[in-house]
């Protein structure tokens, strides 16, 4: 299993499973958010897509939902990558 990364960095269509996600940086709706749409250790997580310009918002797959998140929410949440294998 490689390092830990934030989920902003995460390489398209790479498993990962989340490993923290720094709750200090989140706003309380953001952080609410995330805990609703089932953000948190140990769920698994892949990105789907990325905005083309940078700075745009991620879709990603968390469970069988896709979701778009903006970059700066996608930085506070730390994931570490499968193999392919697992």
């Amino acid at each position: 299993m490689q390092s830990r990364v934030s989920l902003e960095k995460l390489a398209l269509r790479q498993m990962a499973t989340v490993s923290m996600i720094d709750w200090s940086r989140l706003a309380d709706p953001e952080a609410r958010r995330l805990r609703e749409l089932g953000f948190d250790e140990g769920v698994g997580v892949e990105v789907l897509h990325r905005a083309t310009l940078g700075k745009g918002p991620i879709a990603c797959r968390i469970g069988r939902m896709t979701v778009a998140l903006r970059r700066a929410v996608a930085g506070a949440i730390h994931v570490s990558p499968l193999s392919p294998a697992e």
